[in-house]
């Protein structure tokens, strides 16, 4: 037998613990010996308190002993009332056995009982089986009458009875008996056609209806909602579904709604796609869209229940109606106007307030949630469509603006003139008000449309401007066989450069965005191309009046006197006039371009067809001669306002110079200088320049053009060449006779 230390370890272990415990409050209470003579005191109390402890303990054992006796006698009477219970259920179970072949007779009674009731209920319903064709003929009375509730009231009786017929068949697995029911109830499905032909011509005509006769809208409307709670009650059961069922009224009312909505308004056959006759259309579709729907929001609404949402269907209705109907219009092939009035009406008059913003539809009505009238794709599409008719229209026009002012030129009459006396014609005003009218009508649509135009615009005025240089060269040529031809063909030139000027100031306030009034560079280009065609005419003009001049120097003549270069001075003065009829900065181009070539004319006369001086009075003489022409021809220039920075005469300055140095062995020296001011010089004007001194020795020149090879010159960057259009003659190479002496 085990201890009791080892069936009990926890009263072992509670035991311990109490003894560790006594220990402990001992030790802190005896650990000073004074404390010792309480021993007595504390053992008494300890006594006390363990006989109260001992005392409860006695008492709570005892109380659970009794409730275990308790426990134990009610379990025996519980074993005892089940051992009862299982011996009457076993004497149940034989009685049952014993009378069960007793209970085998009761069949036939239950079946008869079956087939008892069934008949009754087939006599119940005989008298109404035998009417239907009656209630057949009532209801087509009442139809015809438009007496739709009633109609419908009794027609759902017939079809309830067709219908509990078929269902108990269906129960019974009689399927071949419902042929037979579906015969005889054949009138059914012709009155339920006839019925939703009347309904559907009703929804057809309901936006008439709900102005005039609401009733009669209405009627349809409870007779759908009754089909269609008839409907989900079918659906829910889903036991036997009767044909024809479920009917789904409630969608076709939708869908005869939006095919009325749809074949109203948008099945023109043969609609008028050119403007006046699309724009008419237009409208009407704004007007009838608008006072349909109010019709819908104030009085529609208020015949329907509100789960149909109508309003809400209607537009949405109205809304892809239209985005299909835009679709088919822009199949033609529409002109820009009617391009424009479909970009204009959809994306602009479609949502202001005298459409779909209007304030009797607000706020009940709202597009914004659905997709756009036009796609972002479809509009893109037409803007392009668009772009391309006006640039073939600008194009037409900016032709015959073109004819008209090559017209122009030839005419006996000098251009029109401003307030200030400048030359100029129409043509920049009517090119930049056709451009900026079709820019400022796209800026009605959209910024994306207005960008397009833009740039359409800045590419056909690149273009016009290349037609016109074209234009401006046909003229030229036809001058030049013809000096007197046209007239005016100065004036006409200069009227050209201020109306390329003008063309220069218009284009720049093009762009509606102030912020993006940069002139592209192939446009700026074009526009240089211009005005140099334009100065290359007058300067080509002015050249063929200076020739005569320029071929009579170098001369012994010319030497003698400055007639000639006061002549020359008289043509320029001649044409400086007539350039003052140009606005600046051109005005000023033009003179500087005529001091280049008359500069580059003069010095081209000295080094072509050179003049060799055979002595130092020769020398000093054509030294003279340099000196006043060039200071002639700066004094000139200088009246006629070109600063001496923009001159060119320097060059001739500097040439004198080289001729008039006394000490020919400094020629090395000052040719260095030379050719640093003017890198464009050659060694052939440099000799060309040596031979006209007429005292440079070989050893010299020699010198002086290997100087030159040493020193290569590079152009720096803006330079204008002098020299380099100046082609002097090659000299001739010595004659040499067959066995003789070189002369």
């Amino acid at each position: 037998a085990s201890s009791p230390d080892e069936e009990w370890p926890e009263a072992e272990k509670a035991e311990k613990l109490a003894r560790g415990a006594a220990l402990k409050w001992a030790s802190g209470v005896f650990y000073r010996p004074e404390k010792l003579e309480g021993l007595g005191h504390y053992r008494r109390r300890e006594t006390q308190r363990n006989s109260s402890i001992q005392s409860r303990l006695k008492s709570t054992v005892q109380s659970y002993l009794e409730g275990v006796s308790a426990g134990l006698e009610q379990l025996r009477l519980a074993a005892q009332e089940v051992q009862s219970v299982c011996q009457d259920l076993g004497a149940a179970r034989w009685a049952l056995l014993d009378s069960a072949d007793q209970f085998q007779g009761l069949q036939q009674m239950r079946e008869l009982m079956e087939e008892h009731v069934q008949l009754a209920s087939v006599v119940q319903v005989l008298p109404q089986i035998f009417s239907v064709h009656e209630v057949f003929s009532h209801i087509l009375q009442l139809l015809r009458g438009q007496q739709l509730l009633e109609a419908h009231v009794e027609l759902m009786m017939v079809e309830q009875l067709r219908d509990d017929i078929l269902s108990q068949l269906h129960l019974r697995g009689l399927s071949s008996a419902q042929a037979t029911v579906l015969s005889y109830f054949s009138g059914l499905q012709d009155l339920n056609e006839s019925l939703a032909k009347q309904l559907w011509d009703i929804v057809g005509s309901s936006l008439r209806l709900v102005r005039e006769d609401p009733v009669l809208f209405v009627t349809a409307v409870r007779i759908i909602e009754r089909e269609e709670k008839i409907d989900d009650t079918l659906l829910l059961e889903a036991t036997f579904l009767p044909p024809g069922r479920p009917k789904g009224w409630r969608q076709k009312f939708y869908q005869v709604l939006q095919e009325t909505i749809t074949g109203a308004h948008f099945h023109a056959p043969c609609m008028d796609t050119e403007g006046p006759g699309l724009a008419k259309h237009l409208a009407a579709l704004q007007k009838d869209v608008v006072s349909e729907l109010c019709v819908v929001k104030d009085l529609m609404v208020q015949c329907v229940p509100a789960h149909y949402n109508i309003l809400r269907v209607c537009t949405a209705t109205y809304h892809q109606a239209l985005t299909s109907h835009l679709q088919e219009i822009l199949r033609e092939d529409l002109d820009k106007q009617g391009l424009f009035l479909l970009l204009e009406w959809a994306l602009r008059v479609y949502h202001s307030p005298e459409m779909m913003g209007h304030p009797d539809l607000l706020p009940e009505v709202d597009v914004s949630a659905l997709d756009p009238l036009m796609s972002s794709e479809l509009v893109d599409q037409t803007e392009r469509r668009y772009v391309m008719k006006v640039k073939a229209s600008v194009f037409e026009w900016m032709q015959r603006t073109l004819e008209v002012e090559f017209k122009e030129w030839f005419r006996d009459e000098e251009p029109e003139t401003d307030h200030q006396g400048f030359f100029q014609s129409a043509l920049p005003a009517i090119v930049m008000q056709m451009l900026n009218e079709n820019i400022q009508v796209a800026s009605l649509i959209t910024d994306s449309l207005q960008q397009k135009i833009y740039n359409m615009a800045l590419e056909e005025l690149e273009a016009f401007l290349g037609r016109l240089r074209e234009a401006l060269v046909q003229c030229g040529k036809e001058h030049q066989q013809d000096r007197a031809v046209p007239r005016y063909y100065i004036s006409h030139l200069l009227a050209v450069l201020n109306n390329n000027l003008a063309l220069s100031n218009y284009v720049s306030s093009l762009h509606p965005d102030t912020a993006c009034r940069e002139v592209p560079a192939s446009l700026q280009a074009a526009l240089d191309r211009m005005q140099k065609k334009a100065t290359q005419l007058l300067l080509e003009e002015l050249l063929l009046d200076l020739q005569p001049l320029c071929l009579q120097l170098p001369s012994r003549k010319w030497l003698s006197g400055a007639q000639l270069v006061g002549s020359m001075c008289e043509v320029i003065d001649k044409y400086a006039k007539d350039f003052s009829r140009v606005r600046n900065p051109v005005f000023t181009l033009l003179l500087a371009e005529s001091e280049l070539l008359v500069v580059n004319q003069y010095l081209r006369a000295l080094l072509q067809r050179k003049m060799v001086c055979k002595s130092r009075e020769e020398r000093g003489q054509l030294c003279h001669r340099l000196l006043q022409d060039a200071t002639q021809l700066r004094e000139l220039f200088c009246g006629l306002g070109l600063d001496r920075s923009q001159q060119s005469l320097e060059a001739v300055f500097a040439l004198r110079e080289l001729i008039c140095l006394k000490d020919p062995a400094l020629l090395s020296l000052e040719v260095m200088g030379f050719i640093t001011k003017y890198p464009d010089v050659s060694d052939e004007h440099i000799s060309t320049l040596l031979d006209i001194r007429g005292d440079v020795s070989k050893e010299v020149r020699h010198v002086v053009l290997d100087m030159m090879a040493q020193h290569p010159q590079v152009l720096p960057e803006g330079y204008r060449p002098i020299f380099s259009t100046i082609l002097v003659p090659v000299p001739e190479l010595p004659f040499c006779l067959r066995k003789g002496k070189c002369a």
